[in-house]
């Protein structure tokens, strides 16, 4: 335990073509991937397709996934009732309109009735793009121009919130009251500025942080379960609801990871807590790139273009103009991808599936924690719903900086053993389960893990 990792050049011998291909695409992809999430040490596996709860790459080794797309795909990949649906769509419809269709009311219609706080629904292109949105509401709405978030959180790669998302300790500040540190090259000042830090599960700092600079906040922003894995403690969660009432500044569910992996109805159906604004992503779209914001009537319908309406009455044009928030995108609501989503609520909604897929998840973390615990590994599987992740630590973790305590260097090491035995996700990633994933999957896991456990030890 504790040793310091060495990583090989190549993770296994029999990766030779992932390897290569990896080495080819770094001569046209900075990189050699898409997104920087993709990478790392000593090169990505690629990927050849994807079947249930198995992924195969282009060396033809065989994997458990439990990446699943970053926790997208809660239905596998190529669920049978998700293809048929899309299949049928494009052969008899086209994929998509640039217009208005059926599919948007029908999808918009499915997610007020699922989540408690969604009113009205506007549709985005990826969760990053949705969280944007909300912000953007938030100031709109409050006429405030910054914004409150978490240390540790993450809500997309854009200025305003790639800020403390994974901070060096030594430049962050003290730990209740956490310094605003950039995650990228190209953050400006502006942004850092604008952006307090937040301790979270600290309700006692928080407040007091909040309520100095409650006349320039516009919103508090979270992941009600930090990275999909780190719970928000109910009374903080309680409590953050009731202060950000009373100080006038809109709360923002960042259920991007969340949304339906907990609950169908969200984080927020788990908590009881109602936020002012909604963003969702990842399942929603049934393995499709999609992002939703929903929220309460009256804040969302400021982006309603009939607020905005220039048209002459009684010789005068119409004002109204200036009170309207821009929204759009092209492929805003594409049909195709609610197809995706509104096939994959319906497979969640059947029968025992979710109760299935949370019962599943459940039987997997305490199994791996008994299997650790068996030969003397401290480890705590750290989650909520059907998604968790393995802390090698003793130690209570609630936020952030409580993760300096595991023991990064085995975990990385567990990591890349797991990945040469079959058992995929990014190493230090979080584990997400899909209703795909068997009783036989989950006991071959723990097998696999043991079988690491004894060699490494």
């Amino acid at each position: 335990m504790g040793k310091q990792v060495v990583v090989p050049n190549v993770i296994s011998k029999n990766m030779s073509r992932s390897v290569e291909a990896f080495e080819e695409a770094k001569q046209v992809i900075p990189g050699g991937v898409t997104a920087n999430i993709k990478y790392f040490q000593p090169h990505p596996i690629v990927m050849e397709r994807g079947k249930g709860s198995r992924l195969i790459d282009v060396d033809g080794n065989e994997y458990v996934d439990y990446l699943l797309c970053y926790g997208a795909l809660i239905a596998g990949h190529g669920h049978p009732k998700v293809n048929e649906a899309v299949v049928t769509f494009l052969q008899s419809t086209g994929s998509v309109f640039g217009a208005p269709h059926q599919l948007e009311l029908a999808m918009a219609q499915k997610l007020c009735e699922l989540f408690p706080s969604i009113d009205m629904v506007r549709f985005t292109n990826s969760g990053l793009e949705a969280t944007l949105l909300t912000i953007r509401l938030a100031k709109a709405i409050t006429g405030k121009r910054k914004v409150a978030k978490f240390e540790g959180h993450y809500h997309g790669g854009y200025d305003q919130m790639l800020i403390s998302v994974n901070p060096d300790v030594m430049n962050a500040g003290h730990e209740t009251i956490p310094r605003s540190v950039p995650d990228s090259k190209g953050i400006s000042d502006y942004d850092l500025e604008h952006t307090i830090v937040l301790p979270f599960n600290n309700i006692a700092e928080t407040d007091l942080i909040l309520r100095k600079h409650k006349d320039e906040i516009a919103a508090v922003i979270l992941e009600p379960v930090q990275g999909g894995y780190i719970p928000a403690d109910e009374h903080f969660m309680y409590q953050l609801r009731k202060i950000t009432e009373e100080l006038g500044i809109l709360l923002i569910f960042d259920e991007v990871k969340t949304g339906f992996r907990l609950h169908l109805g969200g984080a927020q159906s788990v908590y009881n807590v109602k936020p002012d604004l909604t963003a969702l992503g990842k399942v929603l779209g049934g393995g499709f790139p999609i992002g939703a914001v929903g929220g309460k009537k009256e804040m969302m319908e400021i982006m309603s273009p009939e607020r905005g309406n220039d048209i002459l009455i009684a010789g005068e044009k119409n004002k109204r103009s200036d009170d309207i928030m821009f929204h759009s995108g092209t492929y805003n609501g594409h049909p195709t991808v609610l197809t995706a989503g509104l096939a994959t609520i319906e497979v969640l909604e059947e029968g025992d599936t979710m109760r299935t897929l949370l019962k599943n998840s459940k039987m997997l973390r305490t199994e791996l924690e008994s299997l650790y615990h068996r030969y003397n590994i401290d480890m705590q599987a750290i989650g909520m719903g059907s998604m968790f992740n393995i802390v090698l630590s003793n130690e209570k973790i609630s936020n952030y900086r409580d993760m300096g305590k595991a023991n990064v260097d085995l975990r990385k090491r567990i990591d890349y053993e797991l990945l040469k035995l079959g058992i995929y996700t990014k190493p230090m990633n979080r584990y997400s389960l899909s209703v795909a994933h068997t009783e036989n999957d989950i006991h071959d896991t723990i097998e696999v893990h043991e079988h690491v456990i004894k060699k490494i030890r």
